[in-house]
């Protein structure tokens, strides 16, 4: 009964059901005899029980009949709002603006924010009813079309009445602003018609022309009708130049290459407010920020004393943490994605976390809220945000994080300038924690350098991994309970009340939304790149290729989305762990992995990111190649991840600088994996060593980098072992070298082998007749 909760679903003629990834047709339903007869792209015929249809797992509506999606959104991925030109983006804010004066009666919606002469009395929501305000709304834009009509016109107001903006509005609560643009402006993108024989004449054109020297546009556009003529006669009809360069452009890209390369690479595709705001209720505000953890910590690869960044999401009225991450280097737009992405989640039990501090906030048991998360959930408030209020910082002003708001339905707005009491909350919550918990660990640094301890880095034994754990229980079972002094609520500011009791009196109040998201939203919230889907090689992002079955209905074709990227899919990508990107299908709305080409298949690969890509390509560059495709890039990457320096150089030749990056790339690997929903393809876990003793006083220091390297050079040999058994067959795998082998490949002091033994050296006679009895029994068999 779970698929036909997602959607009503209206089993009438010409409907499309995807059931097991086929598309099936509906042909007629039978509603009060229970039958349905269903149509395949084949022509073959099944009937089925209605009831068996309903409770069958893989169905599904196509999302090309579905009546309650928008037009520009059926068979096609959804649309959104970066699909419009910038003059409708125009048009969209200001239909925004009229449909939030007829609901609130201020332009902005807001009226903190109200202009000095709003609100007009015919949109006085206090003197006016919904309706009235309608119809002054469709009497204003009347006058202005008869003031002005060209410019109204040009505005897109010229024909609103008051149905229309009924309309708009429930577009608007349905899909957000994107509700508010024409279906029109994202229309169907057809692209040129191409008969079987032109398209026939084009790819045996574009074959011949990789042979030839380098071809104009024309030359080209000759040897097509030349194909057409003698292969399919003169009354084949061929396109014109513009549309003939067009296609050649889109299918098999410019013509701006040396003939060389162009070679090379089709060889390579071939094979391969102003005023003070009254906080009420949980989640109408959050503070976010960032800052440096005042403790020195370890890094799990290498062992060193580093600093992390620590960033907080702060409930303004109840002062729960909500969200936290610590991440090495300062962090980036996704990590503020996915701290938002948490604030929605319910945190989930550890290991050695009691009943004490399971989730116990009446109203809605914890097992209620267990079954719907599907796990144990801890005592920590969780609830969608309204307003994020953070920073100037450049991560939060950005257009991934303007696409992520829009997607979590929150507004991210920064601080005003000079106005440090929009943020003193999360401030305030740095210090105490500060005070309560950092200043007795170990690797404390003071709050200034004049309050430093002798030597903080030696003083460093918690890993990241464990500050985290450390933080989390402290904020679930001492930050949650413990009593407020000057932030009691204003209904009661002398009673005893901490962030939990706050928040269960806020639910007993106003009740408590019980909304977990899907797992689809992470995937949602990741940055987007428009692209095309190449017939043989998937797909390409950031100089990477990546590729994956999902894509085999689509290969060559085009999307047919409009507006601005038309005819481009849209494939999501995780900055933090590009060994994978992720694909909507546009039937289904289902999410597919796609993993880099370049991956071997088989062993495990080490964590990299996007500037270790662009390292390797520097240093191929500086070599004089060029790699055809990514598989040949993969020794490169690997070089440039684990090195080929002796083990025993390793500590000198690296730089702290390069070992914390090194880091960096497995934690970001590490989080983007536990991000990801438990059904989207993981890579296997690396093996981790077990921490040993790295000073006389037990410090436990992880060492990792020399398991790192091995994990690179596994890597090189298991994809240079594949190639050699698709090369040969039948030639026998070698059996896997022992440790003496290993040490001699990679020692700078191994002597080569001599050609005869010591004895054979000292006795040629005997040398001789040894090799003639081997010549002779080889002859004999």
């Amino acid at each position: 009964m779970s698929n036909w909760t997602e959607s009503t679903w209206v089993l009438e003629p010409g409907t499309e059901l995807i059931i097991n990834g086929e598309v099936w047709r509906v042909e007629t339903c039978l509603p009060h005899l229970g039958r349905v007869t269903l149509i395949g792209d084949e022509g073959t015929p099944w009937k089925v029980q209605l009831s068996e249809l309903i409770h069958r797992p893989g169905c599904r509506p196509s999302s090309r009949t579905r009546k309650d999606l928008p037009a520009a959104s059926r068979g096609r991925q959804p649309k959104s709002i970066a699909d419009l030109l910038p003059v409708q983006q125009e048009h969209v804010m200001r239909r925004l603006e009229h449909i939030r004066e007829v609901e609130t009666g201020y332009r902005s919606g807001d009226p903190d924010a109200a202009l000095p002469h709003e609100p007009l009395p015919q949109y006085d929501p206090e003197s006016t009813t919904l309706t009235q305000r309608r119809k002054a709304k469709e009497a204003e834009l009347r006058r202005a079309r008869a003031m002005d009509p060209a410019l109204a016109k040009a505005l897109a107001l010229h024909k609103v009445s008051t149905r229309t903006l009924v309309r708009w509005d429930m577009a608007r609560r349905r899909l957000g602003p994107i509700g508010l643009a024409d279906d029109r402006w994202l229309r169907e993108a057809t692209g040129h018609r191409i008969t079987t024989e032109v398209r026939e004449a084009l790819f045996a054109v574009r074959d011949e022309s990789l042979r030839r020297a380098k071809l104009t546009a024309r030359d080209r556009e000759r040897l097509i009708h030349q194909y057409v003529r003698e292969v399919f006669g003169e009354q084949t009809k061929v396109p014109s130049y513009d549309v003939l360069s067009k296609v050649w452009r889109d299918w098999f890209g410019s013509n701006g290459g040396r003939q060389r390369y162009a070679r090379s690479a089709a060889m390579a595709q071939k094979y391969a407010t102003g005023r003070h705001v009254v906080v009420h209720r949980p989640g109408q505000v959050v503070a976010l920020d960032t800052t440096v953890l005042p403790v020195k910590v370890l890094e799990d690869v290498f062992g060193d004393p580093v600093s992390v960044h620590l960033t907080l999401a702060l409930d303004v009225y109840t002062h729960s943490i909500v969200a936290f991450r610590l991440s090495l280097v300062s962090d980036s737009s996704i990590d503020v994605a996915m701290v938002l992405r948490d604030m929605t989640m319910p945190l989930p039990m550890r290991p050695d976390w009691g009943e004490d501090m399971q989730w116990a906030y009446p109203g809605i048991p914890g097992m209620v809220v267990a079954d719907f998360a599907g796990y144990e959930v801890a005592g920590l408030p969780f609830f969608a945000p309204e307003t994020v209020t953070t920073d100037h910082g450049s991560v939060y002003r950005n257009h991934h994080l303007v696409e992520v708001q829009r997607v979590l339905g929150a507004n991210i707005k920064p601080s005003r300038v000079l106005r440090p009491t929009d943020k003193k909350a999360v401030e305030r919550a740095f210090g105490a924690i500060r005070s309560l918990l950092f200043a007795i660990l170990l690797g404390y640094q003071g709050v200034d350098t004049a309050d430093r301890g002798v030597d903080p880095e030696a003083d460093a034994c918690l890993t990241v991994a464990e500050m985290e754990h450390i933080i989390a229980t402290w904020i679930v079972k001492i930050w949650q309970n413990r009593r407020f002094d000057s932030y009691a609520p204003s209904w009661d500011p002398g009673g005893d009340h901490s962030p939990n009791s706050l928040f269960a009196a806020s639910m007993s109040q106003g009740g408590f939304a019980l909304r977990i998201p899907s797992p689809e939203l992470y995937y949602q919230l990741l940055p987007s790149h428009q692209v095309m889907i190449h017939g043989k090689r998937g797909v390409k992002i950031k100089n990477l290729w990546y590729d994956g079955d999902a894509l085999d209905p689509y290969r060559g074709e085009l999307s047919r989305r409009g507006g601005k990227a038309k005819n481009r899919y849209v494939i999501r990508r995780d900055p933090r762990d590009p060994c994978f990107v992720f694909f909507q299908d546009p039937l289904t709305h289902d999410w597919h992995t796609l993993r880099w080409v370049g991956l071997p298949e088989e062993g495990q690969f080490p964590a990299f990111s996007d500037a270790r890509v662009r390292e390797a390509m520097r240093e191929l560059r500086k070599r004089g190649l060029a790699p055809k495709s990514d598989r040949d890039l993969l020794p490169a990457l690997l070089e440039v991840i684990g090195g080929k320096i002796p083990v025993e150089q390793w500590p000198t030749q690296l730089t702290k600088k390069q070992r914390t990056e090194h880091a960096r790339e497995v934690i970001q690997a590490a989080a983007a994996a536990a991000d990801r929903p438990a059904t989207a393809a993981r890579p296997a876990p690396a093996a981790v060593p077990a921490a040993h003793t790295g000073s006389d006083d037990g410090k436990v220091v992880p060492l990792r980098w020399r398991e790192r390297a091995e994990q690179s050079l596994d890597a090189v040999t298991n994809e240079r072992r594949r190639r050699r058994e698709i090369a040969v067959p039948n030639r026998p795998t070698p059996p896997p070298q022992d440790l003496s082998e290993r040490l001699r490949a990679t020692s700078l002091l191994a002597l080569p082998d001599d050609d005869f033994d010591d004895d054979d050296t000292h006795n040629p006679g005997a040398a001789a007749a040894a090799a003639a009895a081997a010549a002779e029994e080889e002859v004999s068999q």
